[in-house]
């Protein structure tokens, strides 16, 4: 089974700083595209930032300068440093990843998007 495991987020003040990391675990071959997703109340989910397999990345122009996304393939593993948090930034984090698991039993090689639970960042003085 394919999991992703966040950590961090949590309650920070204005101009504060927090990190989230996500962790895949299972029985996976590749990892093409990691990202972290946000969602306010009675917002949709929206992109915040994703990064390739090679290293490329792309941000919402709102957290542009602000945020920063790394990942170390070794550890399968996707990082998202928040700088100047905003209240504006106060949702729930969504760790997305685009993963290829090794087949099952119907020996399908299949791409899959698979999600994190979750975690709430709040920004508040």
């Amino acid at each position: 089974q394919v999991q992703l495991v966040e950590s961090g987020g949590g309650l920070a003040q204005p101009g504060g700083s927090l990190g989230l990391s996500c962790a895949a675990s299972g029985s996976i071959f590749n990892i093409n595209i990691m990202g972290w997703y946000r969602q306010a109340p009675g917002k949709e989910r929206e992109l915040v930032a994703r990064v390739t397999s090679d290293g490329s990345t792309k941000y919402a122009d709102s957290v542009k300068g602000r945020f920063t996304i790394s990942r170390d393939n070794a550890k399968k593993t996707v990082y998202l440093q928040m700088n100047s948090l905003k209240p504006e930034d106060t949702a729930v984090y969504y760790c997305g990843a685009d993963i290829m698991p090794y087949p099952g039993a119907s020996g399908l090689w299949e791409m899959d998007d698979y999600w994190g639970q979750g975690t709430q960042v709040t920004v508040s003085s």
